[in-house]
């Protein structure tokens, strides 16, 4: 038997190509789910002191454009090339209009 140490070529790792782009649109999805929460918190705000709050347009459209952020953030974290930057799209794209959608209109 022997006990001879068996030499291995060391194992590189590829560096993962776009994390500064990946960490933005996260971070831009992430954002967009605070402010759903925000306008939901704001909405039981307004309802417990019978006060205007926002409307069933802002109340559901905020979660689902979060939702459709987050899951395209999936994409975007577990892919690579052209899947990840479709995604990637969807995120600012889906961002851009929940704002001009329910910000500035």
């Amino acid at each position: 038997m022997s006990t001879e140490e068996l030499q291995m070529p060391p194992i590189e790792e590829s560096p993962r190509r776009g994390r500064w782009w990946r960490g933005l649109t996260g971070s831009l999805a992430a954002g967009l789910a605070g402010l759903a929460v925000i306008v939901l918190g704001a909405a039981l705000v307004c309802l417990l002191l019978g006060a205007p709050g926002p409307g069933a347009v802002m109340l559901i459209g905020h979660p689902v454009a979060a939702a459709i952020a987050l899951v395209a953030q999936r994409f975007v974290d577990r892919r690579e090339g052209p899947v990840a930057a479709v995604a990637a799209g969807v995120v600012v794209a889906d961002l851009v209009a929940a704002l001009v959608l329910f910000w500035w209109f």
